[in-house]
């Protein structure tokens, strides 16, 4: 079995935890999630299994998107709802034109320094396991892009008000950064309150399915054609469609040149080959582009399909 599995993760379960519950429903150990989702969160959580480990990576670096919400008053140890209270006002005043002028502060590229809270790694261990033992953590500071930030809903006549909004993003943004810095932007402590994904790459909410929703499939043996096929996991990447007489040459892992120039390619730059029925059969990296045609050696090829 191979391919994307698209899992709607419930709260409460750690991304890792979900890993291994969909090894036992599934009967296989070969899966691994592509990109981590905080226990309270939940949404988009494409699962690879089988070959599909190999395109993992090609996942976590593209963009996702996630619907939240962010409440001004109280900030927290975590940043999120989970954390214990760190500074809190009884009350705080804002308007929309303040909250809306704070949040197009955020749009585009920003620097943002990731939460003490995290799994990001310093000297080979996890910060999250270092904050919980007291210890003090300094995470340096990264650059991410906020492509989209837009307000759903205003609740501004509460003690503590609250803001929905939608947010797409590059790869290692923190959501829960985001809140606890709108709140240093409007001078008050703020935490992130809520917070599903609604997309991690091409994978969205829609496609995704419940732990019960993988387990009723298997039993019924449907599961196999709700899986995604590799190559979506890859859409940004031009295919190059290999005729059946040269698929051997791919599943070699010898070297191809292609009798034209790929649109979408450049010297450097990745091909999806995909057999006319959609299969992928590997990735090839453009080596060189002359006299109309592109050269490419293999970069991973996919011979478990």
């Amino acid at each position: 079995m191979n391919g994307i599995l698209v899992v709607n993760k419930p709260a409460g379960l750690t991304s890792q935890q979900v890993v291994g519950r969909a090894r036992r429903i599934l009967g296989i150990k070969k899966i691994g999630h592509t990109g981590t989702l905080d226990p309270d969160v939940t949404g988009v959580l494409p699962l690879c299994v089988g070959a599909a480990t190999r395109v993992a990576e090609y996942l976590l670096d593209q963009a996702k998107a996630y619907r939240g919400e962010v409440t001004f008053g109280w900030s927290t140890s975590t940043q999120d709802a989970s954390g214990e209270t760190v500074d809190s006002v009884e009350a705080v005043n804002l308007t929309e034109n303040q909250v809306r002028e704070a949040f197009a502060r955020f749009l585009g590229p920003i620097s943002q320094v990731p939460p003490a809270y995290s799994a990001i790694k310093i000297e080979g261990k996890r910060a999250y396991d270092l904050a919980r033992a007291g210890e003090e953590v300094t995470i340096p500071a990264r650059e991410v892009t906020i492509y989209k930030l837009d307000i759903e809903a205003l609740e501004l006549d509460l003690p503590h008000p609250k803001v929905r909004f939608s947010v797409e993003c590059s790869k290692g943004t923190y959501i829960r950064t985001l809140c606890h810095d709108l709140g240093q932007a409007l001078g008050v402590p703020a935490h992130m309150s809520h917070l599903v994904r609604t997309r991690s790459g091409p994978f969205t909410l829609e496609q995704a399915m419940s732990l019960e929703q993988i387990e009723a499939a298997v039993q019924d043996g449907t599961l196999e054609q709700r899986l995604q096929p590799l190559g979506a996991a890859l859409p940004h990447l031009p295919i190059h469609l290999v005729p059946e007489v040269l698929e051997r040459r791919i599943h070699n892992g010898r070297d191809f040149t292609i009798k034209r120039e790929v649109p979408g390619t450049e010297v450097g730059s990745l091909v999806r080959m995909e057999t006319p029925a959609g299969q992928l059969l590997a990735l090839y990296r453009v080596e060189s582009i002359a006299d109309g045609e592109t050269h490419t050696l293999p970069e991973k090829v996919f011979k478990e399909q």
